[in-house]
């Protein structure tokens, strides 16, 4: 069987997987939304609570070093990265950990494993929509009306997921064998966060290595590097759609989107082939 039938047929059992097991999903999303905000006195706030602190120290931040926004409201714009940020940012995290935090449940009986980090994702979903009405309130406040091309965010919100996926399914793996990748994947994933246009616009970084030539010979491939990162393009795309009325960046996506393409399979047959060993591991 040649390489790319098997990975249409990776694909379909994923898919059937998710069918098969969806009430399955819902429940433990549901689980894991209630005991997270049910002992806590400001309950599903905190969802609130952290972008807006995020976007208030940004707005200091740009205060002291200067940020060139372009015609949309820097706070809006830096809501906009943070929505798809902190949905990435915690998808992957609580992914990573999701194998481990149901140890229990997978020494007792069999089904999918690839259930945990698919509900990690599905859990954050809903902080996601959270974070879309916040992001809709500032742009009311400052005029500022989505347009035809808002209809693209279902779109990069699926792509999303599996970015969150590619990093929750081979990670979560590693994270049974060896717990230092649960500590260590926050710490570079808040790293990560500088190489994405989220503080500052991905133009910004496109005029100095494109336009201004700030790297010289190497500012060519060095954009390229740039955008190899899938949440670069993401991200500007996300805030063209919302807040430009522009098109997605295809071009800042393509890097990215190709590179997920190759990792995500390899994640998820990594995660296959190391479940099996699961229950006697952990």
């Amino acid at each position: 069987m040649s390489l790319g039938k098997q990975r249409i047929r990776d694909v379909i059992n994923v898919i059937k997987n998710i069918v098969d097991n969806r009430e399955l999903i819902a429940t433990l999303a549901w689980k894991n939304i209630t005991v997270r905000y049910k002992q806590a006195y400001l309950g599903i706030l905190w969802s609130l609570l952290k972008p807006l602190m995020l976007m208030c120290i940004f707005i200091v931040l740009r205060s002291f070093v200067g940020i060139n926004s372009g015609n949309v409201p820097y706070p809006v714009l830096t809501l906009a990265a943070l929505s798809i940020w902190i949905f990435f940012q915690e998808s992957a995290s609580e992914g990573v950990t999701s194998v481990v935090g149901n140890a229990s449940l997978i020494r007792k009986i069999y089904f999918p494993r690839e259930v945990f980090p698919l509900t990690s994702v599905s859990t954050k979903l809903v902080e996601l929509g959270i974070n879309f009405v916040i992001l809709a309130c500032f742009m009311a406040w400052y005029g500022i009306l989505p347009g035809i091309y808002a209809l693209w965010v279902p779109v990069l919100v699926f792509y999303t997921v599996l970015l969150s996926l590619t990093i929750a399914f081979a990670g979560s793996a590693l994270n049974v064998y060896y717990r230092d990748v649960s500590t260590a994947l926050p710490v570079l994933l808040s790293l990560m966060m500088y190489l994405s246009p989220v503080i500052y616009p991905l133009q910004l970084v496109k005029n100095k290595l494109l336009i201004e030539q700030a790297a010289g010979a190497w500012s060519s491939k060095l954009y390229f590097l740039y955008t190899l990162n899938p949440l670069a393009g993401l991200i500007d795309s996300f805030q063209n759609v919302m807040l430009r009325h522009q098109p997605p960046n295809f071009d800042a996506m393509l890097p990215g989107f190709c590179f997920t393409l190759v990792l995500l399979p390899l994640s998820y047959l990594y995660f296959k082939r190391a479940e099996a060993y699961f229950a006697d591991v952990i």
